[in-house]
């Protein structure tokens, strides 16, 4: 984890991206790390939720493409997971993707609603609030703990 601190908030912006793909990667654990490091707080959430949405929006985009098999090439994600995913948020609309922060699923969200042809503007928005309360959230943590 120390090898992603050298590279200061370029590392941290980096793990927060690949996080927000399916790649099982831990931007939190970076976040705090860059917390405990002494990293300004203000900058390191911005950062880590730039990054972690900019990952989503490029999600967002790869299910807007419409393609099940690039999405199954270039995620590797399984054709009968993307269309569950569809028809599940066909009915929660744009506000799910508040939601995109979250393990597992969060990552297929952004994909899924793209193959829905959401609309983008409030979309972006919607998973930008989740991403920023999720990382502000994370960074109160870090900070009760070394407390």
């Amino acid at each position: 984890m120390a090898e992603w601190i050298e590279y200061g908030y370029w590392g941290l912006f980096l793990a927060s991206f690949l996080a927000a793909t399916i790649l099982p990667f831990s931007s939190e654990a970076i976040l705090s790390f860059c917390v405990y490091s002494g990293f300004d707080i203000s900058l390191t959430v911005a950062v880590a939720s730039l990054g972690n949405w900019l990952g989503g929006l490029t999600g967002y985009y790869l299910g807007y493409l419409g393609k099940l098999e690039r999405i199954k090439k270039w995620l590797k994600i399984k054709p009968d997971k993307a269309i569950k995913s569809k028809e599940f948020l066909r009915s929660k609309g744009n506000a799910f993707a508040f939601f995109a922060f979250l393990p597992f699923i969060g990552d297929l969200i952004p994909i899924g609603l793209g193959l829905l042809r959401t609309n983008p503007y409030w979309m972006a928005l919607f998973m930008a609030a989740g991403k920023v309360c999720r990382y502000v959230v994370w960074a109160w943590l870090t900070l009760q703990a070394l407390s």
